[in-house]
């Protein structure tokens, strides 16, 4: 659940953050989630080819993580 939040807000919003303001914009807009939650998660997102991290560390959607949020994607084919 938290992860379908992190990818939908990114692609709602069209951004590219790092940990700390995705945090800020996620409490911000209503979800209840924590920062250590959200730093560990992008990560994790990023290892399946979900999210990228530029060299500034900005997150930003893949094409694979739009592909997952179009539904043509299943949960049980990422790692």
């Amino acid at each position: 659940m938290t992860d379908v939040i992190i990818l939908d807000f990114l692609h709602d919003h069209d951004l590219e953050l790092s940990p700390k303001p995705l945090y800020r914009n996620l409490v911000r807009h209503g979800h209840d989630i924590g920062y250590s939650t959200v730093r560990g998660r992008v990560r994790a997102l990023e290892e399946q080819d979900l999210l990228q991290k530029d060299d500034d560390g900005y997150y930003e959607l893949t094409g694979r993580g739009r592909a997952y949020l179009a539904g043509e994607l299943d949960a049980a084919d990422l790692e």
